[in-house]
């Protein structure tokens, strides 16, 4: 089984957030037990198995995505690093349609740039839960649940609380299997109107054209899934889009997560869905020996 390492959200190696991609042939999913083995032993937050769609005229390809301890319902960044693999080994011809846990998810390929059509994640107001200011060791100001992903969305006073967040793993984990979230998302609007460019990261243009710039910084925590930190995380931007949207009055943004990694996501809220745009990159491709 042939495997790559895609990082994706950014068009610098060893930036943005990596993806194992498996391409698989036609036929019978590989026992699910060993998909999750592969992606334990891969170990990145996200592994991408996908096969040709098989019987189903609204869709090109199946997918599934794979932690280290679980299978997930949505991923962007595997799903934007398997969109690039595609395009790589020639086998898209046009838009891409991935039949996959959520639904129908599309996306495109224009030069060096991808977008991923995804549905929203609504953001619905909630009560601060109990002990999460203990868990992320910063106060919330509000905090929202993203349905259909069930991520717990926390709204910090500015940018510097997000990078300077440092939450307790172990309690954030307890606290997001005792309410049924995904993870936490922390986010808070750029310092000024909109942030500086960030240092090494690919460019993204704006509505007006400029160089690369960003509306809101995000980081996303889901400890209870083997996901302490995830470097930058497409599917968090399906809920990140709406709550932004609405603040700042308008449907295209960008975002930047400013983990270890760091990347850009640009976004553009249409109607019940979200365009994801990124770049990516291919580190490593090798074939599994077992």
């Amino acid at each position: 089984m042939r495997i790559r390492i895609v990082d994706a959200f950014t068009d610098q190696p060893f930036a943005g957030n990596p993806a194992g991609v498996c391409l698989l042939p036609a036929g019978p999913w590989p026992d699910e037990s060993r998909l999750q083995q592969i992606a334990a032993e891969v170990n990145l937050s996200e592994t991408a198995f996908a096969r040709p769609a098989s019987g189903d005229p609204d869709a090109d390809w199946d997918l599934r995505w794979f932690t280290p301890t679980i299978e997930a319902k949505m991923c962007g960044h595997a799903t934007l690093a398997t969109t690039h693999v595609l395009a790589a080994d020639g086998l898209l011809d046009g838009p891409v349609r991935f039949n996959s846990l959520s639904g129908v998810l599309l996306a495109s390929v224009e030069g060096e740039t991808i977008t991923l059509d995804f549905p929203v994640s609504t953001p619905t107001e909630i009560a601060v839960p109990a002990g999460l200011a203990e868990a992320l060791r910063v106060k919330p100001e509000a905090t929202y649940r993203t349905d259909p992903l069930g991520d717990l969305l926390v709204i910090l006073q500015d940018e510097a609380a997000v990078r300077t967040a440092t939450p307790d793993p172990k309690a954030l984990a307890a606290l997001t299997e005792q309410h049924a979230f995904r993870g936490a998302i922390l986010t808070a609007p750029a310092e000024g109107e909109r942030g500086p460019a960030a240092p090494g990261l690919p460019p993204a243009a704006t509505e007006t054209g400029a160089a690369t710039e960003y509306d809101f910084v995000s980081r996303f925590f889901a400890p209870a899934h083997g996901i302490d930190e995830d470097p930058v995380t497409g599917s968090a931007h399906t809920g990140l889009t709406p709550y932004w949207a609405e603040r700042l009055g308008r449907e295209r943004l960008v975002g930047f997560q400013p983990s270890a990694r760091g990347g850009v996501v640009q976004v553009r809220l249409a109607g019940d869905r979200v365009h994801l745009t990124g770049h990516a990159v291919t580190v490593l491709d090798g074939e599994l020996l077992v």
